[in-house]
């Protein structure tokens, strides 16, 4: 057998977990991020055409940080300067998007994914700031550099009720330090910014400190919205995970449509 068939064979045999939250008007949205996604039909299906066939498409309108998207390094900066410590002036930031580690520049995601399962059998309370020894805890198998981990607060599930989701919990500071120390090459969780929210970081004196620490700091890319809930009732904690950014040049993030194998 080829190397391709026995490829194939292999996935015939394992289960495919869609972890995009589904995207329409109304759905959850940060509000930095407003409108969110919005769609309006453009041509349409209708009576009185030249020929049989009639042609129905439409307008996406959205922000690029709305539903499951993956952020770009640009899309942070500590005063005003961009991981690698480049610094941000009207040769890199465009009206038209950035010269440099836009999100084009993200290579096509596929690795070790692992599942940290930190809400377990029950949702965790709203703004619960998980803390490296929960993340310890919830790590079932070893985490090693280059894997993508995603992590589980159980808010995934309430993907319908914008006001409940929007209070998930997140990660802390201390959380995001610990997963840095990995050498993970992303990080995912099922709510909308990764951190938990509140008030800015005693230590860092910023709000959202893992979008600091990761993305600025580190390189780290930070996938949000996901959606846990499948893979965590099926008890799988490893997984072949692929993430394919959308060639956006500038954009300092994606729509994303991520999956797990396993």
């Amino acid at each position: 057998m080829s190397a391709a068939g026995g490829l194939l064979d292999s996935l015939d045999k394992a289960r495919v977990f869609d972890l995009e939250q589904p995207r329409y008007a109304g759905a959850p949205t940060h509000p930095a991020h407003a409108p969110g996604f919005n769609y309006f039909m453009h041509r349409h299906h209708a009576r009185g055409a030249p020929e049989a066939r009639t042609s129905a498409s439409g307008i996406v309108v959205m922000p690029e940080h709305s539903g499951t998207h993956i952020d770009a390094l640009v899309h942070q900066a500590e005063n005003l300067t961009l991981h690698g410590g480049v610094h941000v002036d009207s040769g890199v930031q465009t009206s038209s998007g950035f010269k440099q580690m836009g999100v084009e520049t993200i290579a096509p995601m596929v690795g070790r994914g692992v599942l940290l399962d930190v809400a377990g059998d029950r949702r965790l309370d709203r703004g619960y700031p998980i803390t490296p020894e929960d993340l310890q805890r919830a790590a079932k198998v070893p985490i090693a550099a280059g894997d993508v981990v995603l992590v589980r607060t159980g808010f995934g599930a309430l993907w319908s009720d914008p006001d409940a989701y929007l209070q998930a919990a997140g990660v802390n500071a201390a959380g995001c330090r610990w997963l840095v120390d990995q050498k993970v090459r992303a990080v995912g969780a099922d709510n909308m910014a990764f951190d938990v929210g509140g008030p800015p970081d005693p230590d860092l004196k910023v709000t959202l400190p893992g979008h600091l620490l990761f993305l600025v700091r580190a390189g780290i890319f930070i996938i949000e919205n996901l959606n846990l809930e499948e893979l965590a009732v099926a008890g799988v904690d490893e997984f072949l995970f692929v993430c394919l950014p959308l060639k956006m040049r500038g954009a300092t993030g994606s729509p994303v449509r991520p999956i797990a194998i396993a």
